[in-house]
């Protein structure tokens, strides 16, 4: 669950051995934006250490996850996001993960980005 993985697609881009439009990167993290934006800005931040999702997430991991979360808030001013965004870990395949290595979205732009889940999303009893 942790290291470097050659079949991970994160792992690849923090390695250098895939390019991606990079924003930030520090020790441990990097930042870039997303190949499919879902919104006018949307980013990744990931940790370059490997770690599947954030179900796997232990206490050693607090400060790193800590880390993230502000420096999601940091990039997010950085981009003018200055009203409000949003930022999304989807884990694992019901939330909709599609890449097995812990990532954080920051979503955002001029306007209201809509509902977080379909309206038509209920859950079953």
């Amino acid at each position: 669950m942790s290291g470097t993985h050659s079949d991970c697609i994160f792992c690849r881009i923090v390695a250098g051995e895939l390019p991606s439009n990079k924003v930030y990167e520090d020790d441990d993290l990097l930042a870039f934006h997303d190949i499919r934006p879902a919104a006018p800005v949307h980013l990744l931040v990931i940790p370059k250490l490997h770690l599947q999702s954030l179900a796997q997430a232990r206490p050693e991991h607090e400060a790193m996850l800590g880390k993230i979360m502000l420096r999601c808030a940091e990039l997010a001013r950085a981009q003018g996001l200055n009203d409000g965004f949003r930022t999304i870990i989807n884990t694992g395949p019901i939330g909709c993960q599609e890449v097995p290595h812990l990532h954080a979205h920051i979503l955002g732009g001029p306007e209201p980005l809509g509902a977080m889940l379909p309206s038509q999303l209920h859950l079953k009893r």
